[in-house]
């Protein structure tokens, strides 16, 4: 699909400049496609194709002009080095050049609740692309992210298309989660689009099955995450990069809740009755969770020292990690 030259923003220390604009889309196939429609019925296709015609093809590209400082990333991700070492090795390789960011597939392989997903906000935030999340644990047909025959009642497009067409990049971030809980039978695998999606050169010219039209998701950033790679097939591993990704330290988990708890205190009008570092103990504290659960504790413990008209949070105001019905909880 083609693509053209803009002005390229000043880089930011944590955003990349938007360089490219990048057709998605030929408007002349979608053109012959809405001629061709019978005069009635198919209101939803002939919806879906006034739609891109009204939103044209053209989608902002995210081009690096440079490697963007990452310290910060690195600090607050500490157990990512290695998937953060692969992305920035991708910028440096499209810096000063014409072509467009092209990061390979990646899988972050690792227990529940260590940041996975949380990694794949952060990246989108350093791309400035956003982000679109398809939880595969509730997937149970493969439309939902190459879109259903229009053929079928209730029929409408795949997230892939939707993040390019509705979306205003090129290059989004899509995030696959749990790509091995995705349940998969005889009839509809929900994993089988992801053998073209995944291959740079069959991805230029996707075919969502509603919109029965090529687009262009070659430059689509792909990152998916899983507990187990047992269930994953091998055809799909083959074409990402897997990082294995182990919890945190201690030392590095007391950086992830400090960050967090600045994050959360930056975020609130109400976090600058607090003060600005937290205590020694409390992190000590917050260390011993995953980060997943951090959030939801140091949310608890501003709460409770506010009831005590505090402006400092003490690890008695942290939740209790406690067991019920034999899941990890908390208790209050």
């Amino acid at each position: 699909m083609e693509s053209r030259s803009l002005v390229p923003h000043s880089p930011a220390a944590f955003r990349l400049p938007i360089a490219n604009l990048r057709n998605v889309f030929a408007p002349q196939d979608v053109e012959r496609k809405l001629a061709k429609l019978p005069q009635r019925d198919y209101e939803n296709l002939r919806s879906t194709y006034e739609r891109m015609l009204e939103r044209g093809p053209e989608r902002f590209q995210v081009k690096p002009h440079g490697v963007p400082e990452m310290a910060d990333l690195y600090d607050q991700l500490p157990n990512f080095t290695d998937a953060l070492d692969d992305v920035k090795r991708h910028v440096a390789l499209s810096q000063d050049s014409r072509d467009g960011l092209e990061v390979t597939p990646m899988l972050l392989l690792g227990p529940p609740g260590i940041g996975k997903t949380h990694f794949a906000r952060k990246l989108a935030e350093l791309l400035s692309t956003g982000m679109s999340l398809v939880p595969m644990s509730s997937m149970t047909a493969g439309w939902l992210l190459s879109g259903a025959s229009s053929q079928w009642k209730g029929a409408k497009p795949g997230k892939v298309f939707d993040a390019l067409i509705e979306g205003q990049y090129a290059n989004p971030v899509i995030v696959v989660d749990e790509i091995d809980k995705a349940s998969a039978d005889a009839q509809y695998d929900p994993l089988g689009s992801l053998y073209s999606l995944l291959e740079h050169d069959s991805a230029g010219s996707f075919i969502d099955e509603f919109a029965e039209v090529a687009i262009d998701a070659s430059q689509v950033i792909w990152i998916m995450t899983a507990n187990d790679d047992r269930s994953i097939p091998e055809p799909i591993l083959n074409r990402m990069n897997v990082f294995e990704i182990e919890a945190p330290d201690f030392d590095a988990a007391r950086r992830i809740a400090r960050n967090m708890y600045q994050g959360i205190r930056t975020e609130h009008g109400w976090g600058e009755r607090f003060e600005a570092e937290p205590r020694d103990d409390v992190l000590d504290a917050l260390a011993a969770m995953p980060p997943r659960d951090m959030r939801r504790a140091l949310m608890t413990g501003f709460g409770n020292a506010r009831l005590q008209a505090r402006d400092v949070v003490m690890p008695d105001d942290l939740p209790k990690a406690g067991s019920a019905k034999g899941k990890l909880g908390f208790v209050q």
